[in-house]
């Protein structure tokens, strides 16, 4: 080790070298050190989360004397640089690391008081910057903000635009009628505009799902410090930094009613993750539904065209392949994933802690940023710009032996089989078929039988 390139730190277990440009200090070496089983971080959404609750901390702890205006107005400074100036590098401790978050909360003690120290103060990370604080608390209390940030910000502002997106795509092809499949076989007539619409109230539903379970992600456990109880921490101070924290997230957080829960139990997580898991099998609904849909062009489907965006083979030219859905349905898959790793992760509360939180932390995020880009993917890169190719759908739906269904009332099922069979044999319509074997006259036949009659629901 080259001794030139390294600064010895310290901490209650003794000295560590730590690189001597490195904002952090002992015991985020200490982490980097220990915790090797991968180097993936948490991610920035995270780490700003755990920066918010810093400040907020900070200048309530000035207003309630518990540190000196100076050093308050330190650490705000600091912690503003970071937040205006992201330093991910600084934040280097693996999500495989202890299960309390612990390395993660005094790594980022360590890089405020480590921009501090540049400034010509030395401070703390434990007294000061952690002041009235515990990691038991704060990272639970960094998952809900970071969780409610990123869902306000992206999710739903994505899903809400993929469900407008759908719409339009609708209303622009409203008059079109195709034959609705059932077990992937041919069903009765159904306007396309209805069954998009069926997609765009997937993603209503999913927004009232996340609507309904924000007023308890917004329940920070915020001051609960070591075990619930609060020691160590001002009875005013959760209160007064909520209402900081809140002025810089622009969201109505409050204080969770029972600390112990929500230091000890990931109940809401998982909650929320299940409405993320939900959302995840709506988009990979309707992306196998663009997939079959597009299926072809000879071959398949082929009812619709997707956007021809990149080769689809690097042996078969001209090959166009539903890219976008594909890369949907992946991510559909990690978020169902993730829903599975999260709900394990809730099983680690045992007595006052939860030992699992920063892969929670981690999980949860990815989750959200997956599912707010697949819906924007989704919309903007795939339906938006879709061809409707009108002339299979009608001759699907001409031939079509399903459209008997509408005989069934007035011949019986048993005759109405016999004519959709004899129909497929012969290839003729049903018309055909129905003007021969039955004594119903051509006219009602053919109100019968209208496609968009049965479209709509019938006589």
């Amino acid at each position: 080790m080259d001794k030139k390139k390294y600064r010895i730190e310290k901490d209650s277990m003794g000295d560590v070298y730590v690189p001597v440009d490195a904002l952090f200090g002992a015991q985020t070496q200490r982490a980097i050190e220990n915790f090797t089983i991968s180097p993936q971080p948490l991610p920035w959404n995270f780490i700003r989360a755990v920066l918010i609750i810093k400040s907020a901390a900070a200048k309530t702890n000035m207003s309630l004397g518990l540190i000196s205006e100076e050093n308050g107005r330190l650490i705000c400074q600091a912690i503003d640089e970071l937040l205006a100036t992201p330093c991910p590098d600084q934040f280097p401790v693996s999500v495989f690391q202890t299960g309390s978050g612990t390395s993660t909360n005094m790594n980022v003690n360590e890089v405020i008081g480590g921009l501090c120290r540049k400034k010509g103060k030395v401070l703390s990370p434990n007294d000061h910057v952690n002041c009235s604080q515990s990691s038991n608390d704060v990272i639970p209390t960094a998952i809900h903000i970071a969780a409610a940030i990123a869902t306000t910000s992206t999710l739903l502002p994505a899903i809400k635009s993929l469900a407008t997106i759908i719409r339009k795509f609708g209303e622009k092809n409203r008059d079109v009628i195709k034959t609705a499949k059932t077990h992937l076989m041919d069903a009765l007539p159904i306007r396309l505009q209805a069954e998009v619409e069926g997609w765009a109230t997937q993603f209503d539903e999913s927004e009232e799902r996340i609507n309904s379970a924000l007023p308890r992600l917004l329940r920070l456990p915020l001051g609960g410090t070591a075990v619930g109880s609060g020691v160590n921490c001002h009875s005013s101070f959760a209160k007064k930094a909520i209402i900081s924290i809140n002025y810089t997230t622009e969201l109505n957080f409050t204080q969770a009613p029972s600390l112990y829960k929500g230091l000890s139990s990931l109940d809401t997580i998982v909650e929320f993750s299940g409405h993320l898991k939900t959302i995840a099998l709506a988009l990979n609904k309707v992306a196998n539904d663009l997939r079959w849909m597009n299926s072809g062009p000879l071959s398949g489907l082929g009812e619709i065209k997707l956007p021809a965006l990149q080769p689809g083979s690097s042996i078969m030219p001209a090959k166009i392949n539903p890219v976008i859905p594909e890369a949907v349905c992946m991510a559909a898959a990690q978020v169902i994933g993730n829903d599975t790793t999260i709900s394990i992760g809730a099983m680690g509360g045992n007595f006052q802690l939860n030992t699992m939180l920063p892969v929670v932390a981690a999980n949860i995020l990815q989750s959200i940023d997956l599912l707010a880009g697949s819906a924007k993917s989704l919309g903007e890169k795939a339906i938006a710009n879709i061809t409707v190719n009108r002339e299979v759908y009608d001759e699907a739906l001409s031939l079509n032996p399903i459209l008997v269904t509408s005989l069934a009332p007035r011949i019986g099922y048993m005759q109405a089989a016999e004519i959709a069979k004899t129909a497929q044999k012969q290839k003729k319509t049903i018309l055909e078929i129905a003007l021969e074997q039955t004594n119903i006259p051509r006219e009602e036949l053919e109100k019968l039988l209208n496609p968009v009659t049965l479209a709509n629901g019938g006589l």
